[in-house]
């Protein structure tokens, strides 16, 4: 794969500044369908040995088409920020 290759972007950039998404690499499935996610994209995330990774599916017809992997401290804070308004507006009633 050559580098232009591995930096496309899959999708147009956002005017919120998002980068959206890009190849990081190739990754194979071992037998016990675990796999090692390549040295400079652990290195780019800061992920480290114990960190815990969200696991988020997408699906295509109602079978799972892909899947993204977010840092949990990072998914915890969007939920809080999306659960904020809602929960005003319980608290208001």
């Amino acid at each position: 794969m050559s580098d232009k290759e591995k930096n496309e972007d899959c999708c147009p950039s956002s005017s919120e500044g998002l980068g959206c998404c890009h190849v990081e690499g190739v990754v194979q499935l071992d037998s016990r369908g675990q796999i090692v996610l390549p040295k400079n994209l652990r290195e780019k995330m800061n992920l480290n040995e114990g960190d815990k990774l969200v696991v988020i599916s997408m699906n295509d017809k109602g079978k799972i088409a892909s899947i993204s992997l977010m840092k949990s401290d990072r998914f915890d804070g969007m939920v809080k920020l999306s659960l904020k308004p809602i929960m005003k507006e319980i608290i208001a009633d």
